[in-house]
């Protein structure tokens, strides 16, 4: 109960342990990962928004993709960022929460941002006599409501049961906050918390296989397509899409999988989670936004007209 009691609300990150010299290059890749990634998503999301021929089901859709892969990196990069520059490795636990509440959210998000994405396209191409049918307004609407409180509601209710316990510790084995790095704080029985991890988990990989299926449906009835140009670009498209999250699903995969195996290497626990925090929102925005012809051009004629106004 004394240690329960004393313990600080100053928590201290274990960080990367890197040589002096290492310290700058990190630094400069993280500042530069987190510029390009805000910058990509930005682009993308300024494009939808301003262009009234991209207010689609599809681009509506793709447009939670940027806001979630920003809301991701902006809650990873900035305190990195600072860990990097002034060698500081406390964060105040109230602070540390915030964090890892919303790398969660960015990282169940993403998966059920592309189900959706997953299933407007499965309506687009094997029902495309009923999609305008289907995907009209009102259903749109509630496809990207029940994304995001579904998503935020799960989280919650994670990081709920794990304020409810009394913390012992103060050391994060780890390079920045998340569920499982603050449960090991914990010093009385997570059984609760750790079976409802795992039922957020068993969600998130029912809606893989959503995915999965759903692309399979796809690539089925493109081969079946005999226009052989639409069939090839829409086959291409789905192989890029399913390469991208098959990344992003395995290293999560592994990222989760690692705290629950005592002889891996931190090392590689830490630069697997890195990874699966900087590869999707760097990857997202150029897979599923700037290769469309469509978000292209209008990227492109918007840098364009800015030139030229600048000039004039």
């Amino acid at each position: 109960m004394s240690n329960l009691s004393n313990v600080s609300s100053t928590l201290t990150l274990q960080g990367f342990d890197l040589s002096p010299e290492s310290v700058i290059p990190a630094l400069v890749f993280a500042t530069l990962s987190y510029v390009i990634i805000i910058f990509c998503n930005l682009l993308l999301l300024i494009t939808i928004i301003l262009n009234k021929n991209l207010h689609e089901p599809m681009y509506l859709l793709l447009l939670n993709l940027p806001i979630n892969d920003m809301l991701g990196s902006t809650a990873l990069f900035p305190h990195l960022i600072k860990e990097l520059l002034w060698d500081t490795r406390t964060i105040q636990f109230s602070t540390c929460v915030t964090q890892a509440f919303f790398i969660h959210v960015y990282a169940t998000g993403a998966v059920f941002i592309l189900t959706a994405m997953a299933y407007d396209r499965y309506v687009a191409i094997c029902r495309p006599m009923r999609y305008n049918s289907i995907m009209n307004n009102s259903h749109l609407m509630k496809i990207i409501s029940l994304v995001w409180l579904t998503n935020i509601i799960m989280i919650a209710v994670l990081f709920i049961l794990l304020l409810r316990l009394p913390r012992c510790r103060s050391l994060l084995t780890h390079t920045y906050c998340d569920n499982p790095s603050l449960l090991q704080l914990v010093c009385v029985n997570t059984a609760v918390n750790n079976i409802y991890g795992l039922i957020t988990v068993a969600v998130c990989q029912v809606t893989v296989g959503l995915i999965l299926f759903t692309y399979l449906q796809i690539l089925i009835a493109c081969f079946k397509n005999k226009g052989s140009d639409s069939r090839n670009k829409a086959i291409q498209t789905c192989t890029t899409h399913l390469i991208v999250f098959i990344i992003f699903e395995c290293l999560g995969l592994f990222a989760i999988i690692s705290y629950r195996l005592t002889d891996i290497s931190p090392y590689l626990r830490k630069f697997s989670s890195m990874v699966a925090l900087i590869l999707p929102p760097t990857l997202n925005p150029i897979i599923y936004g700037l290769r469309t012809k469509e978000i292209r051009t209008k990227a492109l004629a918007f840098f364009k007209q800015r030139f030229y106004q600048n000039l004039t």
